[in-house]
C-alpha cells in the first residue's frame, strides 16, 4: 500500500501551492512522531511524510492510506484533510494527542483512530486494513517497551530539511512524572515517565550530526539516567538544546555535566511568578521565590534559558503583564514562549473550566495558546488577549533583542549568541507577520503608582545600605 503521513498546519503557517515557506525555521524541528511511525511501517509498504508547515498538500496525491497526527489546535484542519481524502475514496487514520485524549471527536471524522503510542499498534492497523477487517478504534494494551523504538526515518524529510532548525531530534524518554493540570503530555502518558535504554540512545547519537535537539519534555525527568547520559556524551563533542525542569539548577553537578555534554540552551516552563497560581496548577515545585537564583545559576554554567510563561491564570489581573515583563528582563532570559491559558480537552484543567461554565470559545482552531478561549477570573477576555499581545510585542522589541544578544555573547559565547539572535528574530518575525501589538490593560494611574512604589523601595534600599556602611 501507499501510505501518506501528514502533519497539519494552522491557517497562518500552512504552505499553499505556489507560496514561499514562512521564514520560521528556528521554530521547526524534525517531525519525530511521523518519522517514527514511518520507521514502524512494514517494508512492503511505500510511505511518505508531508509537513504542511513546509510543503503544500496536493489532495490528488497517490495514496491508499492517509494518516494524520495532530494536537487540538490543528483538529479542524485535520478534519478538513480527512473529509477531502475520504471523499476521494482514501482510508484515513488519526493519531496523536487530540485523537488520544478525545477519540470520540476524532472518530466522527476519520475511518480509524489510534489512541496512545504507535509502537505495537500501527503494524496491526496496516495488516487489518490489508485484510479488509480493520476496527474503528485501536489502542495499545500496555505502554510499549522503549527498547523497541526504531530509528526515525529522517531521510523522508531531506528535501525540505533547509526549512528546519534541525531534522535530527533524539528522544531519551517519554512522559513526565509531574501532574500539572494544564499539561496534555501528562494526560497522554498517564503521569508516567519511561526512559529508553541508555545504550540505544548512545547508538542513535552516533548517527546524528554535531548539532541536534533532545526532544524530551524534561531531559532530567530521571536525574540519575541524565547523569549517566551526560557523562557518556562528553567525549562525543555534541552541541544540543532541550527542555528541562528548573530543578536542574538545584544540582550543580548535573548542571555542569549537561554543559560538558554540549548543552547550549534549555526551554524551561516557568509558567508564572505567582506561587498560588502554580499551586492551583499542581506545579508548586517551581518555587517562584528562587527563580532568579536558579536562572542565573543555569546561565553562569554557560547554558542559555528560554522561558515558557502562561498568562490568564486565576491569580492574574491586569497588572500581571507589566509585572511579568519586568521579571523577564531581570531574570535574565534569552527568549520567551508566551501562552494564553488554554485548557486543552482531555486535561484536568479543561474539566475544571468546563464544569464552571468558563469556556467561551469551542472553536478548536483557537486552542493554539494564542487566543483567549476562557473567561478569566480577574480581568475581561479582551484584556487578557490585549495584555498577552502587548507582553509578547514588548519582549521582542528590537532594542531588547539586541541587548539580549549582546548579553549572550558576553556571558555564553558566540554560538549561543547567534542562536539567541535567530530565535528572537523569528519570534519578532511572527509578531510582525501576525500584526501582534496589543496594549497594556492596566490603568495608567496604577502603572504610575507601581513605578513610584518601586522608586521609593529602591531609594529606601540605597539609604539602608548607606546607613549600614556608616554604622560599620
Amino acid at each position: 500500500m501507499k501510505i501518506l503521513l501528514i502533519l497539519p498546519a494552522g491557517e497562518k503557517y500552512r504552505v499553499l501551492a505556489g507560496q514561499e515557506v514562512p521564514k520560521r525555521a528556528m521554530l521547526r524541528f524534525s517531525v519525530l512522531g511521523l518519522t517514527t511511525v514511518a520507521a514502524l511501517t512494514p517494508p512492503e509498504h511505500e510511505v511518505r511524510v508531508l509537513d504542511e508547515n513546509v510543503e503544500a498538500l496536493d489532495f490528488a496525491i497517490d495514496a491508499d492510506v492517509v494518516g494524520v497526527s495532530f494536537m487540538t489546535g490543528f483538529a479542524p484542519r485535520a478534519y478538513e484533510i480527512a473529509s477531502e481524502f475520504r471523499g476521494r475514496g482514501k482510508l484515513t487514520v488519526a493519531g496523536g494527542f487530540h485523537p488520544t485524549l478525545c477519540p470520540e471527536d476524532a472518530l466522527r471524522h476519520f475511518d480509524i483512530v489510534v489512541k496512545g503510542e504507535a509502537e505495537g499498534v500501527w503494524p496491526r492497523v496496516l495488516e487489518d486494513i490489508r485484510q479488509g477487517a480493520f476496527k474503528r478504534l485501536y489502542r495499545a494494551e500496555a505502554q510499549p517497551d522503549l527498547a523497541s523504538v526504531p530509528l526515525p526515518k529522517r531521510r523522508l524529510l531531506k528535501k525540505n530539511s533547509k526549512h528546519y532548525v534541525t531534522t535530527y531530534a533524539v528522544q531519551t524518554g517519554r512522559g513526565c512524572p509531574h501532574a500539572c493540570r494544564f499539561c496534555s503530555i501528562t494526560a497522554f502518558f498517564s503521569h508516567t515517565h519511561r526512559s529508553r535504554p541508555l545504550e540505544n540512545v548512545l547508538e542513535e547519537l552516533k548517527t546524528v550530526p554535531r548539532g541536534f535537539m533532545f526532544i524530551d519534555d524534561n531531559i532530567i525527568a530521571d536525574p540519575e539516567y541524565a547523569r549517566r547520559l551526560f557523562k557518556a556524551m562528553i567525549p562525543l563533542g555534541k552541541r544540543w538544546i532541550s527542555q528541562c525542569s528548573i530543578k536542574i539548577a538545584d544540582d550543580p553537578e548535573l548542571l555542569a555535566l549537561a554543559r560538558s555534554a554540549g548543552c547550549l540552551g534549555l526551554f524551561i516552563g516557568i509558567e508564572t511568578t505567582s506561587a498560588s497560581g502554580l499551586a492551583a496548577m499542581d506545579k508548586g515545585f517551581n518555587e517562584p521565590g528562587r527563580y532568579l537564583r536558579r536562572v542565573r545559576a543555569i546561565r553562569r554554567s554557560g547554558i542559555g534559558v528560554q522561558a515558557g510563561i502562561i498568562v490568564g491564570l486565576d491569580t492574574d489581573d491586569v497588572s500581571a503583564f507589566e509585572r511579568t515583563l519586568r521579571f523577564l528582563q531581570e531574570a535574565p532570559f534569552d527568549a520567551l514562549q508566551l501562552s494564553i491559558l488554554t485548557p486543552q480537552p482531555g486535561t484536568p484543567l479543561f474539566e475544571d473550566f468546563d464544569k464552571a461554565g468558563r469556556i467561551l470559545d469551542r472553536d478548536l482552531s483557537h486552542y493554539d495558546f494564542r487566543h483567549t478561549v476562557i473567561r478569566p477570573k480577574r480581568m475581561t477576555p479582551s484584556e487578557l488577549q490585549e495584555g498577552a499581545d502587548w507582553l509578547y510585542s514588548q519582549f521582542y522589541r528590537l532594542d531588547r533583542i539586541l541587548l539580549r544578544v549582546l548579553r549572550a555573547a558576553l556571558t555564553l559565547g558566540v554560538i549561543p549568541a547567534v542562536l539567541v539572535w535567530r530565535l528572537n528574530r523569528t519570534y519578532r518575525y511572527d509578531n510582525i507577520r501576525e500584526g501582534i501589538v496589543g496594549r497594556n490593560p492596566a490603568p495608567k494611574r496604577r502603572r504610575l503608582a507601581e513605578k513610584a512604589s518601586r522608586a521609593l523601595s529602591a531609594m529606601l534600599e540605597t539609604l539602608s545600605r548607606v546607613w549600614a556602611h556608616g554604622a560599620a
